[in-house]
């Protein structure tokens, strides 16, 4: 089997399930303005270990958080178990800066794993390259680390190899102690920390020989701005199994050098921070994350919508608000979002359409002047259905559309050529059966 076929294997789940919940979790839900927030104000770790002893999330309770996620239509989840802070979310025999040493005493990835678990999600980890508390992490000169214009650190020793062999050791526990893993997401290379710096052959070697089926993102070799050499038709050994584009949906979605579809899976924000953050209100809407949810589908990619619960172990209520609302739509419409991906019918001006074999679904964000224009010859449709209450959607041939003969039309206004009304406002849906 080749590499693309075994690719194209493991992520086979990944490409049908098409939603996911990001959860950035960690020391900086305490000071609430960012998981940034060591690197941009320059704290070194003495200081910066205050959060350490004050962590007690006396609210965490993931079998809520995994229902929640359930319920708002996510097949998969990913935590951060160690983000660039270096704090650990799990009980690591490699360091004492984890959660069971903190007043909690809770190994929270393990207490994650076996809620999403029973809830029927696929178990993502996350786990930062980069590492702020590690002695032997680069200080001055890097591009983040806190202390990288201190002089003070200008001579500081450090060896690299002693890091390497810690962050493989650690993930070695994650993908040994926890059962099944399903995705593992890396973050982040970046300038001359990339692919082998990290040993990123045996790292892999070793991942795969541990859970085989693991799917892992491309940012060993690359950060979030490239695909790296997945596109190529001689990938490296750690070039990884999708591409993850980073706050943004790409416009065409994203194909190898021949041409071809890869696997891609677009990250956002709910609400322009990954950590918890107090006082924002620049909540992306259920509306809005639903219609990037479908962009991404129709060209044949993933969302991971992340949320920032706070130090108590909450994930905010807003956010909260918005999954129950994204819950009610696919309740409705899931249908046109599991399983479906890009159509081999052009893009409409009015919304997207998604596939699944002879099924289009058309997903109508925005009313026409008159009856909606499908780029489906009339001949190839069996069936149109309104998912909402599947009631028949008649083709019409007003006088108005002969103009355009190569559409079909449809409508349920009388006269014919009457504005179809939409009815749902986030997204009306129609499901289009082909003839095989």
């Amino acid at each position: 089997m080749s590499y693309k076929e075994e690719r194209s294997k493991r992520t086979a789940w990944m490409m049908n399930d098409r939603l996911g919940l990001f959860i950035h979790w960690g020391l900086y839900a305490i000071p609430a303005i960012g998981e940034w927030k060591q690197s941009y104000e320059r704290i070194d770790t003495k200081d910066y270990k205050k959060y350490f002893y004050e962590f007690n999330p006396v609210d965490y309770d993931p079998v809520q958080w995994a229902k929640t996620a359930a319920r708002a239509g996510m097949k998969y989840a990913v935590l951060t178990a160690k983000h660039h802070e270096g704090f650990c979310l799990f009980d690591s025999a490699f360091t004492d800066f984890k959660s069971t040493n903190t007043q909690c005493k809770r190994d929270l990835v393990r207490e994650y794993v076996n809620a999403f678990r029973a809830e029927g999600l696929k178990i993502g980890l996350y786990y930062s390259l980069f590492d702020w508390h590690h002695d032997d992490y680069p200080h001055y000169g890097d591009l983040y680390h806190p202390m990288r214009d201190n002089e003070a650190y200008k001579n500081h020793t450090y060896d690299f190899s002693k890091y390497l062999a810690y962050m493989h050791n650690q993930i070695r526990e994650l993908l040994t102690n926890y059962g099944k893993i399903d995705l593992f997401w890396f973050d982040n290379s970046y300038g001359n920390m990339v692919g082998e710096v990290w040993k990123a052959t045996e790292l892999v070697t070793m991942m795969r020989a541990l859970q085989p089926d693991i799917i892992l993102n491309n940012r060993l070799e690359v950060n979030a701005s490239s695909r790296g050499s997945i596109d190529t038709e001689k990938p490296s050994a750690f070039s990884g199994d999708f591409v993850a584009p980073e706050q943004i949906v790409p416009p065409q979605g994203i194909c190898d050098d021949s041409g071809a579809p890869l696997p891609w899976e677009a990250n956002c924000t709910m609400n322009n921070n990954w950590g918890y953050v107090t006082g924002t209100a620049n909540y992306k809407s259920a509306k809005t994350l639903i219609r990037k949810l479908v962009e991404c589908v129709s060209k044949g990619g993933n969302l991971l919508i992340n949320v920032g619960p706070d130090a108590r172990g909450n994930i905010p209520a807003k956010s909260i608000e918005v999954m129950n609302r994204m819950a009610q739509w696919m309740t409705k419409y899931s249908d046109s979002i599991y399983g479906c991906t890009r159509s081999s019918f052009a893009k409409p001006e009015w919304g997207y359409y998604t596939q699944k074999d002879n099924t289009v679904y058309a997903h109508i964000f925005e009313q026409c002047i008159g009856p909606i224009p499908l780029q489906i010859p009339t001949d190839r449709i069996k069936s149109i259905h309104n998912m909402y209450d599947f009631s028949e959607v008649p083709i019409v041939r007003p006088w108005t559309t002969q103009l355009f003969p190569d559409y079909t039309f449809v409508n349920f206004g009388n006269p014919p050529q009457a504005t179809f009304e939409l009815t749902d406002e986030i997204d009306t849906v129609l499901k289009i059966e082909l003839e095989t």
